[in-house]
């Protein structure tokens, strides 16, 4: 048992760590608030204060910011699909024991440690460009016509790319609930008579529910702020332009930082909400 000393020296030895992540936290938070209220625009020395919620009035009521909410939405709601249920079945492949299964894993899991630019790229130049890409060959070895994907199937191709990237995360996550699964209880439910697709929707998936739960959580957080690889594909156009491109854009077009402050204070406070909402809907799940 710890002593009131001991857990007093513990704190006092953590402080400086959590007050340096406070600070690195609240210090651009702050300086994003206190310049969403400003009209700041350096390249016109201008830096005077905003008529009090004009900024924020402004990105809200721009004819693009529904549709940026919409279309980030389709592309979380598209991303978490492909990568939970592409994660369930390479996880249920993984768990096999199969030759080079060690290796099999490190080159499934590999996708997650480039970096989005660098995957956006590689898809852009060698997948799915029209002429010289993988894809066009294949279709004209079949005899069709190549598919200009990120002119002719823009959203679908950056949700495409994105999954590739977050698809290990989510099988790595997944194959580690099948391995704590109780194989005696599959055994037992085999020898009932329960045929392999009764086994996986009455036994593994309910028991995947919670890691199901945590990717979908952690890659809802992340997938809100999609940029790099809408920037290197599309640059925002053909209906892919999301919330945090939105950002980008209105800072570039009226060269003002106080306007797209606001825009990224509005981001996070969207983000925020619907992280809440997840956490309160799958926190039941997790309490069980």
């Amino acid at each position: 048992m710890a002593t009131q000393q001991s857990r007093s020296l513990a704190k006092l030895m953590n402080a400086p760590a959590v007050l340096m992540l406070l600070l690195w936290m609240l210090v651009p938070l702050c300086m994003t608030i206190y310049f969403s209220f400003l009209d700041y625009r350096p390249l016109r020395g201008v830096y005077e204060w905003a008529d009090g919620f004009e900024n924020y009035s402004r990105f809200l009521s721009s004819s693009s910011f529904t549709s940026s909410v919409m279309v980030t939405l389709i592309m979380v709601g598209g991303i978490l699909a492909i990568t939970v249920i592409g994660g369930v079945f390479l996880a249920m492949l993984l768990d096999q024991p199969i030759w080079g299964q060690g290796i099999v894993r490190i080159l499934v899991i590999a996708p997650f440690f480039v970096m989005p630019t660098v995957s956006a790229l590689v898809w852009k130049n060698m997948f799915m460009n029209p002429v010289n890409g993988l894809f066009a060959y294949i279709w004209k070895f079949f005899g069709a016509q190549p598919v200009d994907w990120l002119s002719q199937a823009p959203l679908f191709s950056i949700i495409w790319i994105v999954s590739w990237q977050w698809l290990p995360f989510a099988t790595l996550i997944l194959l580690t609930a099948f391995q704590s699964l109780d194989s005696e209880q599959l055994e037992a439910a085999e020898i009932d008579g329960a045929n392999s697709v009764s086994r996986f929707f009455y036994i593994a998936l309910p028991h995947l529910s919670r890691a199901i739960t945590v990717v979908i959580l952690i890659q809802t957080i992340f997938l809100l702020s999609i940029f790099a690889e809408i920037f290197v594909t599309t640059n925002g156009a053909f209906g892919t332009r999301s919330l945090t491109y939105l950002v980008y854009q209105r800072v570039l077009e009226s060269q003002n930082i106080g306007l797209g402050s606001a825009g990224g204070i509005i981001a996070v406070i969207l983000a925020n909400i619907v992280a809440l909402f997840l956490m309160r809907a799958v926190g039941k799940n997790l309490d069980r």
